[in-house]
């Protein structure tokens, strides 16, 4: 008896660095990138996707309705929680280390000290609302 799959893990197969898609994500600032390495994020089920945010580039303060765990694969990671963007609140954390973020709390990211790598993974759907929605790129006329 063989248990069921999580979508796009019913087969053996990779992603190497050099296959990675990067995008822009209508929910991100114009110059941040996403990738999608595994999964559908807009569905139910496991996704995994990488975030890249240049230097200087900051995301404002939003929340995401599912668990996610963030794995730093370069740079350094600044990530602060609460409402308001407060750069005494923001942690930095360097490659290698696992951030884990409950679903619901509010947080905000800048790449102070240069770009940054992060991989999320999380069960979908992805959901992603900025406390304030002035903040949101899709209410600025961003992709979509």
């Amino acid at each position: 008896m063989s248990a069921a799959h999580q979508p796009g893990q019913d087969h053996f197969h990779f992603v190497r660095p050099e296959d990675v898609a990067w995008r822009q994500f209508a929910a991100f600032p114009p110059e941040a990138r996403l990738a999608v390495l595994l999964g559908d994020p807009g569905q139910a089920g496991i996704y995994v996707i990488r975030v890249r945010l240049p230097a200087g580039a900051r995301i404002a303060p939003h929340r995401h309705p599912e668990d996610r765990t963030y794995t730093v694969l370069s740079g350094i990671f600044y990530i602060g929680l609460g409402e308001t963007f407060v750069t005494d609140k923001l942690q930095a954390f360097g490659p290698g280390s696992l951030v884990v973020l409950p679903g619901g709390q509010p947080h905000f990211h800048w790449a102070r000290d240069g770009e940054y790598i992060t991989q999320v993974t999380a069960m979908g759907p992805l959901g992603l609302d900025y406390v304030a929605s002035e903040d949101d790129p899709r209410r600025r006329g961003g992709l979509r």
